[in-house]
């Protein structure tokens, strides 16, 4: 990590050097893969400690500032913000990674777009499939409107459909 100082109307010292290193060190687990470039501006202006730091780490840029009345507790805030920022950034670009689309997906989609004249599956009503005897539910079918009717069959747990047939009678199509 390349951390470059400069001190307007103040000498930038050693020790805040080793306590901007020092900071920087606990943020190095969001810095990870590329170094960052970092910028580090110390100033005093009428008793005010102020303290503006420029990391350029990925192809981002990341800006903070800070104002206190003692520079150490200025730079602390300062690197808290530029944490922030960091972590935001990092859970922005592992959003957009997870959020990418799988390419057999945008391949089939493209093929639905193409086969247009084909036709289409409309899904026109979601039903709960309940547990019942083929008795009971031809008597179901009966009562309603509809020519067939999806059940659950008591007797051996799987799924069952139940149609009207031409003839009068009543057709069973088990799973």
């Amino acid at each position: 990590m390349a951390i470059k100082f400069t001190g307007r109307h103040i000498e930038v010292t050693p020790a805040l050097k080793s306590h901007v290193e020092d900071q920087f060190g606990k943020l190095s687990t969001l810095f990870e893969g590329k170094a960052p470039k970092v910028h580090v501006i110390i100033e005093v202006e009428r008793g005010r400690h102020h303290s503006e730091m420029v990391v350029n780490w990925r192809n981002e840029t990341l800006t903070a500032n800070s104002s206190n009345g003692d520079m150490y507790k200025s730079l602390s805030d300062t690197i808290t913000k530029i944490g922030k920022q960091a972590r935001k950034l990092q859970d922005k670009v592992i959003d957009r990674s997870h959020k990418a689309r799988k390419s057999a997906v945008i391949g089939a989609r493209a093929e639905s777009i193409r086969a247009e004249d084909a036709p289409r599956i409309i899904l026109t009503k979601r039903y709960a499939v309940k547990p019942m005897a083929a008795e009971e539910a031809a008597m179901v079918l009966e009562a309603g409107k509809n020519p067939f009717l999806l059940f659950r069959d008591s007797d051996s747990g799987g799924i069952s459909l139940i149609h009207k047939r031409a003839d009068g009678n009543y057709g069973l199509i088990q799973t």
